[in-house]
């Protein structure tokens, strides 16, 4: 891992959050179509230098409600009025749908406006590459809401591994909550946590290949499907893939259709020298523990167990969201009075959705595929078309 990346992610100079003037904070979000994600909007009072101004929703009761919720002073039907008006300094892009995510993060972006941004990050890559192009051309600071990146559990982890009690890595293990979403919908919605914890300990993937199925049956048109959630194409039940981060280090991710399963999979098992860590992807809670066993042989016995991972604890309150979304809009708010990258920055979300579409490129391809991606375009609405041209 390299040593910027670990810095980044785990913060280990204190985080002094410069800056002290207040900020002028709006929220948007869309009632029936994505809502207001896991409390995006609702971090702000923990922060005494940010005031939330206003809120947008198209849907009036939605609206009101939020408006009240949030103590904000105007209250607006389109989020580009809103940014227009009112010169928001930060803004919460809150929906849990993709769909409008592209044209969110570029109005904000050009209106100068710093982003806490709900995830996936976005439901294409070319639709990544021109939010990323949009941040970067205006030069403010977006935080995804990844939230792992900031959880006490996380950073501690990271500090061991740096420090070498788990020896040289050599992989990291996930898989997704495979739940009703399993396979692609699940790699989507819950994958790219995964994929952003391989990244926080292995750095970036230098290619990918992969396998998808549904029902045993090679990806194809057929497996097409609507997500529950509009969040881009989706396809395939069964998933595996295998990253290579260079060095002889690999990445390891899957997400399966299965009648038992079990919530704890979802999370992220780290494979070194001299142990195993794992990270159980939970929110900042008394669910979230993580543990390391101590262990060359990556299985308990012989006096080595598993031993509770036990950081310093911090709360903002007892929300089950809040303090692990305050966490992140700590590190955003002290990255904007830094300039430094957020943890989980633009770039971190492209590289989930690059790790996405890179899986299925792979698939389709029957090939290993290097990133960044040569093709953009995602390989599923390739698939759709080449179908309608008669392929």
């Amino acid at each position: 891992m390299r040593r910027r990346h670990f810095l980044a992610a785990s913060g280990a100079a204190a985080l002094s959050l410069r800056a002290q003037a207040r900020f002028r904070v709006g929220v948007i979000g869309h009632t029936n179509r994505g809502n207001y994600g896991h409390g995006i909007g609702d971090v702000w009072p923990a922060f005494p230098q940010t005031k939330v101004v206003a809120v947008a929703d198209p849907d009036p009761d939605g609206r009101a409600k939020v408006r009240e919720r949030t103590g904000a002073a105007a209250a607006y039907a389109d989020y580009r009025e809103l940014l227009e008006k009112e010169k928001p300094d930060i803004v919460s892009i809150c929906p849990r749908h993709t769909d409008q995510r592209r044209e969110m993060v570029t109005a904000a972006a050009r209106a100068g406006c710093h982003m806490y941004l709900e995830k996936p990050f976005a439901g294409t890559l070319t639709d990544a590459d021109e939010m990323v192009k949009a941040v970067r051309k205006a030069g403010v600071r977006v935080q995804l809401a990844h939230q792992m990146r900031r959880s006490p559990f996380t950073l501690k982890a990271l500090q061991m591994i740096e420090a070498g009690e788990i020896g040289e890595i050599h992989e990291v293990r996930g898989r997704g909550k495979e739940d009703f979403r399993a396979g692609g919908e699940d790699l989507v919605v819950l994958g790219s946590h995964i994929f952003d914890m391989m990244r926080a300990v292995l750095s970036d993937p230098a290619w990918v290949f992969a396998h998808v199925t549904s029902g045993g049956e090679e990806l194809s048109f057929d497996h097409l499907r609507k997500p529950n959630e509009p969040i881009g194409p989706v396809a395939g039940r069964q998933m595996a893939a295998m990253f290579s981060f260079g060095g002889g280090r690999h990445g390891f991710f899957s997400t399966k259709e299965s009648s038992a399963t079990h919530p704890w999979r979802f999370g992220t098992h780290v494979y070194g020298t001299k142990g195993r860590i794992f990270l159980p992807n939970e929110i900042y809670d008394e669910r979230s523990q993580g543990f390391v066993l101590r262990s060359g042989a990556w299985v308990p016995g012989r006096g080595k167990e598993w031993e509770p991972i036990e950081p310093d604890h911090r709360s903002f309150g007892d929300q089950r969201y809040l303090t692990a979304n305050a966490l992140m809009v700590e590190d955003l708010l002290d990255a904007i009075a830094s300039g430094r990258e957020p943890a989980c920055s633009e770039r971190a979300g492209r590289w989930t959705v690059e790790m996405t579409q890179g899986m299925y490129a792979s698939q389709l391809d029957r090939a290993v595929k290097d990133f960044p991606l040569e093709d953009r375009k995602h390989p599923l609405e390739t698939l759709r078309a080449s179908r309608g041209r008669g392929g």
